[in-house]
């Protein structure tokens, strides 16, 4: 397959779209848009900048500023030590419950917040290859996306070296990602583990979980989802699909804050029989018995390792209640009016400039994300950076639109993008 990374994807005529419609549009999408009243809950948005990168970092909620400033005082500040017994303890635990309710599609029992996503990414990796290769000692293969995230990578070379197993890369077009057709010639008896990302972080390419799913389970392997570009904008539905594990982020779309902890999950079947190999005693059967030989916990326990990072994991709570409020499907369907908007004012006033649509045009195949390709995207970026419109850039030639449901609206979309169209203009 082509690993061009300006091809033609599904490409329009560059016929130059007259402002005055776009802009009419937008005004019209934003009137009728159900979850516009969400925009005034996030910190900044009232302001003229333009915020393209939700999905690296989102925007806090007004609402975080008091909880944060409560936590101190009244938790941390009062309660003190006591707060351990009284609630931090569980909170890994009903935070991550509440994660899997809200945008996982998983039933309670199953979802835990704990370290980073690289953290995590190896400790359930690891466990699922080495259960895998106990059991069959003939699996020793990892499959992955060659244009996955780089941590993903880097820990699937890092641990077949540990472990003595073999790496199976997917090449794929970098417009688009791991595919049907793709996994299914990857995976053979020899398939022990497959990580998969259900939304490519470049391209923003839609996976089909249900179905990847269950290509790699016809063929005996387990899979591991990366969920860090789709949790809290795009429904995902783990329990449904038969999956076996997930790692994400919560900085993203669920708006943890800078760093905040990531989420596991693992499905109650295998949570026994895994063994994470980062045992601390935060995941001991008796956390507080300090005894001299380490015991698993039961269920979703065993999995974490050191003291839970409590401060860092209470923010994402005011996203929570909002998905909550508006329900994961509205999320979803504002998402893809954002992004088909975001397609047709590119088509309209960046494609006669040269500039190329690097994600799938269809957004059934699509997350919350965008990106656009030119040569001059790089100084692009630095240039809008200095003219407060925020998007990412990613190699090769990729700008990243990135579209935050809740705090984002359709002008905001078109200021942004027109604000593209004149740095293009300078830099071309």
């Amino acid at each position: 397959m082509s690993t061009d990374p300006t091809p033609d994807f599904g490409s329009v005529d560059a016929l130059e779209v007259p402002l005055a419609s776009l802009e009419a549009e937008a005004s019209a999408l934003d009137a009728d848009d159900p979850l516009k009243h969400h925009r005034a809950a996030f910190v900044g948005a009232e302001t003229p900048l333009v915020y393209f990168d939700g999905n690296s970092l989102g925007r806090p909620p007004r609402a975080t500023v008091d909880r944060l400033s409560h936590f101190v005082t009244d938790e941390w500040g009062g309660r003190l030590i006591r707060g351990w017994d009284e609630s931090w303890m569980q909170l890994p635990f009903t935070i991550g419950d509440r994660i899997g309710a809200l945008a996982l599609g998983a039933a309670s029992g199953q979802t835990v917040i704990g370290d980073s996503t690289t953290v995590l990414l190896y400790k359930l990796l690891r466990a699922a290859l080495d259960a895998q290769m106990t059991a069959d000692p003939r699996r020793v293969e990892i499959v992955v996306g060659r244009d996955d995230f780089p941590t993903d990578r880097y820990l699937v070379e890092g641990i077949a070296a540990e472990r003595g197993a073999r790496v199976v890369w997917v090449d794929v077009d970098t417009s688009r990602g791991v595919d049907a057709e793709l996994l299914g010639a990857a995976v053979t008896d020899r398939t022990a583990v497959v990580l998969l990302s259900h939304v490519l972080y470049r391209s923003g390419y839609l996976a089909d979980g249900a179905v990847l799913t269950r290509i790699a389970h016809d063929a005996g392997a387990l899979v591991l989802w990366d969920l860090c570009h789709s949790a809290g904008s795009v429904p995902v539905e783990l329990d449904a699909w038969g999956a076996d594990l997930a790692v994400g982020c919560t900085y993203k779309y669920l708006n943890g804050g800078p760093g905040s902890p990531a989420f596991a999950y693992v499905a109650e079947r295998h949570q026994r029989t895994l063994t994470q190999p980062v045992q601390g005693w935060m995941g001991a059967a008796d956390v507080f018995s300090m005894g001299p030989v380490y015991r698993p916990a039961d269920g979703m326990r065993r999995f974490l390792s050191g003291t839970p990072p409590v401060l860092a994991m209470i923010a994402m709570q005011d996203t929570l209640d909002l998905i909550e409020e508006a329900g994961i499907g509205a999320v979803r369907a504002k998402s893809v009016a954002l992004t088909e908007f975001a397609v047709r004012v590119a088509d309209g006033i960046l494609s006669p400039l040269g500039v190329r649509l690097a994600s799938p045009r269809d957004s059934a195949e699509r997350g919350g994300h965008v990106t656009l390709s030119h040569p001059a995207m790089r100084a692009v970026t630095a240039r809008l950076w200095k003219g407060d419109v925020i998007p990412d850039y990613r190699d090769p030639h990729g700008l990243r639109i990135g579209l935050s449901p809740l705090s984002t609206s359709f002008a905001e979309t078109l200021t942004g993008l027109r604000a593209v169209a004149d740095a293009v203009r300078a830099e071309g």
